[in-house]
């Protein structure tokens, strides 16, 4: 007799004995939900966050900084490695953390010592196969080798700690021992940084129902992505729309178009499935279909590059803050041509 799916669930949640906060992984849904598992597990957040191994797929390389510093990531059978120099000195460090699935980039991270953490700078960039400045330190200019290896975050600092990281790229509670060491639930973001903790759910899924984030509203759900791609500015607060980096912030710049504002049914859920690597772009008769629900009407009668196939070229620009990184602009609006950081309206 084919045992019913609640009972195969209570099988998984056994065999993966649930972690304090009631999490249990990833593997305790693909019983009941396998379509689900499978695609999310192929997404850039199921790769979010990994461990560096010794069999790790970054190659060798080397980058340059200015006139005096020099990098050599090196694969090792310790595992990656990286050299840096300035002519007189050479510093020897381990990469111990991956950040990012490398659809785009991936940036590493060590542990320094029992408070603090070092942001590599050298991350590597997967358009170009090749080692660049890690995102937000190309500018910055060290005085010293120390300072050189990257920039430092402290582990439990409530602004910028390490610890929020940890948190926004992987799945469950964070903590670190007494040598500063992380210890993360579930490597990467997946079922239940939006559901949940699952094993109450794993357990007795009749009675335990999951969070179901398509039942947010629009500025719920807004907010609640937001918790990690940064949420809308709060009142007082400042955005400075100039400064390409912010593009990257999703909900901050969907907050303030016009068709998220006026809108009862916009949001990120409209165009992202939350179960699919949202790089596998659709078909561009889906993103338009998206936009002529509304705008049908006035798509006929103004818009003024009849020519081009897809809304988003124009009305979501591309914004490259530093190449080959790209980003498309979430405040969704009419931009002038050659403008692509804020809308004219």
């Amino acid at each position: 007799m084919t045992r019913p799916r609640y009972v195969l669930a209570l099988i998984a949640i056994c065999a993966h004995a649930a972690t304090p906060g009631g999490y249990v992984g990833a593997p305790a849904c693909r019983t009941c939900h396998p379509a689900q598992f499978q695609s999310q597990s192929d997404s850039a957040h199921a790769g979010a966050l990994s461990r560096i191994s010794q069999s790790t797929a970054f190659p060798a390389g080397k980058l340059s900084r200015g006139s005096g510093y020099r990098y050599e990531i090196l694969p090792t059978r310790s595992g990656l490695r990286v050299h840096i120099a300035d002519g007189t000195d050479l510093m020897d460090l381990p990469l111990e953390w991956a950040f990012g699935a490398g659809r785009q980039a991936t940036t590493f991270v060590t542990r320094v010592n029992q408070e603090w953490y070092v942001e590599y700078y050298t991350s590597f960039y997967s358009a170009t196969k090749s080692y660049g400045p890690t995102p937000g330190q190309r500018d910055l200019q060290p005085k010293a080798m120390s300072e050189a290896a990257g920039v430092l975050y402290k582990i439990a600092d409530a602004r910028l700690g390490i610890k929020g990281c940890f948190e926004c790229h992987s799945t469950g509670p964070v903590s670190f021992n007494d040598h500063g060491d992380a210890s993360v639930t579930e490597l990467g973001v997946h079922c239940e940084t939006c559901h949940g903790p699952g094993a109450a759910h794993a357990a007795d899924p009749r009675r335990q129902r999951l969070i179901n984030p398509a039942k947010l509203s629009p500025v719920e759900l807004n907010a609640a992505c937001g918790a990690c791609h940064r949420p809308p500015a709060a009142k007082g607060v400042t955005i400075d729309w100039n400064y390409s980096w912010n593009v990257r912030h999703q909900p901050v710049y969907l907050s303030q178009s016009r068709c998220f504002l006026k809108s009862d049914t916009l949001s990120c859920l409209t165009c992202h499935d939350p179960h699919e690597p949202a790089g596998a772009r659709k078909p561009v008769a889906f993103y338009n279909q998206k936009c002529l629900t509304c705008h049908a009407s006035l798509h006929k009668t103004e818009c003024l590059a009849k020519g081009r196939e897809n809304c988003i070229d124009c009305h979501m620009p591309l914004v490259a803050p530093q190449p080959p990184l790209r980003f498309a602009n979430h405040w969704i609006g009419i931009y002038r041509t050659g403008s692509k950081l804020k809308p004219e309206r």
